[in-house]
């Protein structure tokens, strides 16, 4: 029987030699890890936590699990343009399984691997299956994106395409298995969008993840700036085949407010606009405006019968 310290040092303790070990003082293996903070940044900090059943299919591949729970953190500090020092994870098990858990290590140090996110600590318990990932970034100081600098008039556009993680879960729940598919992919296996959230500092004046649905974090945004949105619905990129398997108005409805999308919202003033698309493609990324800042507080622009509630905890909303 692995123990917790054995799960440790079998499978997380060891240091990727690939991954930057520059301003990491102590890795794993201690009480703390030690970071020294770059000269002229401020730290970039966030936590999210993925619980079996809730926010992944328990019976998920091992490797997508640990690929997401890394990936869904990661977002915020694409978010606010900040790029990865390291992580932390905390793992809760209900048994230690070697197969199980050499996958879901892979997983997660692959993408590790991928955003130069060395794992530099954690715990493990026993308990229902949830991981709780601590991301720490940095930034130049005063560069920071955040929610709340949208001005009356700038463009609101989105990276990628939405919907995919909606789509996705809804094709686990009919049993798809193919993790090749872009919709399950884009639900199990989400790229954070880093590279264009470093692109967009300087340009875009305020930025927040999409992970609880359009809707809701555009809300989030107006209301961290204290303005209002109108939003163009024939403008919002929908994900490849999402269409083709929720109908047109379900494939609407999941861009909107089916969450676990992870890429970015952002608003650019006019002036920055083709800066700002210019930057997203030199990191392969397009980046498409689906409507305006204005004063009025509120979102405008969608169909009553489109306004879902997005995914919180406790309320009933969700996908």
């Amino acid at each position: 029987m692995l123990g917790e310290f054995d799960i440790i040092a079998r499978y997380f303790a060891t240091p990727d030699p690939s991954l930057p070990s520059a301003g990491i003082t102590l890795g794993p293996g201690d009480d703390c890890a030690l970071l020294s903070p770059a000269a002229g940044a401020e730290l970039a900090m966030s936590v999210d936590t993925s619980v079996a059943d809730v926010h992944f299919p328990g019976d998920a591949p091992p490797e997508a699990i640990g690929h997401r729970a890394l990936a869904v953190a990661l977002s915020d500090l694409a978010a606010m343009g900040a790029r990865p020092r390291g992580c932390l994870m905390a793992l809760t098990l209900t048994h230690a399984e070697p197969a199980w858990l050499e996958r879901f290590a892979q997983g997660f140090r692959d993408l590790g691997r991928h955003t130069s996110t060395p794992l530099i600590g954690g715990d493990v318990t026993h308990g229902a299956l949830s991981l709780a990932v601590t991301v720490i970034g940095d930034v130049p100081v005063g560069q920071a994106l955040q929610r709340s600098g949208a001005m009356p008039g700038e463009r609101l556009a989105v990276t990628g395409a939405l919907g995919g993680g909606h789509g996705g879960l809804r094709m686990w729940q009919a049993g798809g298995q193919d993790l090749e598919d872009p919709l399950l992919a884009a639900y199990l296996t989400p790229i954070p969008q880093l590279e264009a959230g470093h692109a967009l500092r300087g340009v875009a004046s305020a930025a927040v993840d999409i992970s609880d649905g359009l809707l809701a974090d555009l809300g989030h945004l107006c209301h961290a700036s204290g303005v209002g949105a109108c939003l163009d619905p024939a403008c919002i990129p929908l994900a490849p085949t999402l269409e083709m398997t929720l109908g047109s108005e379900g494939a609407l409805h999941a861009a909107l407010s089916g969450g676990d999308d992870y890429q970015l919202l952002v608003s650019v003033p006019d002036t920055a606009w083709e800066a700002a698309q210019r930057r997203c493609a030199d990191c392969d990324v397009t980046l498409t405006e689906i409507g305006r800042v204005v004063a009025e507080p509120g979102i405008s622009g969608i169909p009553e019968t489109m306004k879902g509630a997005g995914w919180q905890h406790f309320t009933g909303g969700g996908p």
